[in-house]
């Protein structure tokens, strides 16, 4: 991105998007149960309770009955209704992990099969994000924690520990473009989780093969162990090959959450929080709700001049539903240069 003169003033800045993650699939309930909801009832309410401290996007994952996560679409079908019908206008952004919780203790915490993941195009109601990773990599999520993160949670168990310290993510480039295929073709956005310049690039690369025609919408994902790095180095190496029309969002976890949404806030970026990435308050004196962390950001983004985005903005600025006819066009609206013209486009893969 170009970051001109006055870019770190509020009035040439987007108001902030704010994105909730509070189902937290890679903890069990009894790690936070006043805060990590385990009904459906409390799953929808949980959004509405999110949605009302100022978030206008809900990372969704589901729980059965008995805290583990949902493999059902099924149940996630009855989530995402139910959110619809609560706050219909905040967008409903699914993760694309499904669940990777371990089912019992010493298992590995595994991601589920290239076509069961391909079955979250078909949901109904259908969601307006899906998130998508690229590039096969290591997901490493305690890398950056320490011994007093996990006190008290059931990631002081070693064999759960490990379970995510091993972690892997699947994401082939076979399976990123048909899966990227089959959410375009039902109207859904692909919301791309970049974890460094590598993955960016192969999502540039998608886009110039035509095969994701949309805005680009992604996350940068630093939380190390495979992932990018929470610092500010990383995250200015990131940005300057990001084109100006994409609509990024910081991502950290541990107690980097905050330090890093506050980089973003100033840098005209967009934010995530919850107990998904972080169940501590910043002096780790006590858990803190995903809605505290909310309310925590919309204070800190208010008292930098930065409004809060409506839903209505956020559909706007994220440019949900829109699909460009062409390859050309999607470079142009995304803010790259075009494609070359004729036999100098470098190496291209056929579609089919």
């Amino acid at each position: 991105m170009n970051f001109l003169d006055g870019h770190l003033f509020p009035e040439n800045q987007q108001p902030l998007i704010i994105t909730a993650a509070p189902y937290a699939p890679g903890w069990l309930p009894s790690d936070f149960p006043e805060d990590i909801p385990v009904s459906m009832e409390d799953q929808i309410q949980k959004a509405v309770d999110c949605y009302n401290a100022g978030a206008t996007v809900l990372h969704l994952h589901v729980r059965e009955l008995d805290g583990k996560g949902s493999k059902r679409l099924s149940k996630f079908n009855e989530l995402i209704a139910g959110v619809r019908k609560a706050v219909p206008e905040m967008i409903i952004q699914v993760g694309g992990s499904i669940s990777f919780a371990p089912e019992n203790e010493g298992q590995a915490a595994k991601w589920l099969s290239d076509d069961t993941r391909h079955m979250l195009a078909d949901l109904d109601p259908t969601p307006d994000q899906v998130t998508v990773t690229v590039n096969t990599s290591q997901m490493n999520v305690t890398d950056h924690a320490e011994d007093a993160d996990f006190k008290g949670t059931s990631r002081e168990n070693p064999a759960i520990f490990n379970a995510y310290k091993e972690m892997t993510v699947p994401a082939q480039p076979g399976w990123v473009e048909e899966h990227v295929r089959r959410l375009s073709a039902k109207g859904i956005q692909s919301a791309f989780q970049c974890y460094n310049t590598n993955s960016f690039e192969s999502v540039e690369r998608l886009m110039r093969r035509g095969f994701y025609r949309g805005p680009l919408v992604m996350n940068w994902v630093a939380i190390g162990g495979g992932m990018d790095t929470p610092n500010v180095y990383s995250l200015g190496n990131f940005m300057r090959g990001v084109p100006d029309g994409a609509v990024v969002t910081v991502e950290s976890n541990v107690r980097n959450v905050l330090p890093v949404n506050m980089m973003g806030i100033a840098m005209g970026l967009h934010v995530r929080c919850g107990t998904e990435d972080c169940l501590w308050n910043q002096s780790r004196t006590e858990k803190q709700s995903t809605v505290k962390q909310i309310e925590q950001l919309v204070r800190i983004s208010r008292e930098f001049g930065r409004e809060i985005a409506t839903a209505k903005q956020a559909r706007e600025i994220s440019r949900i539903g829109v699909f460009y006819d062409t390859v050309e066009e999607s470079l142009q609206a995304n803010g790259f240069a075009p494609n070359r013209n004729g036999g100098t486009q470098g190496y291209l893969r056929k579609t089919r």
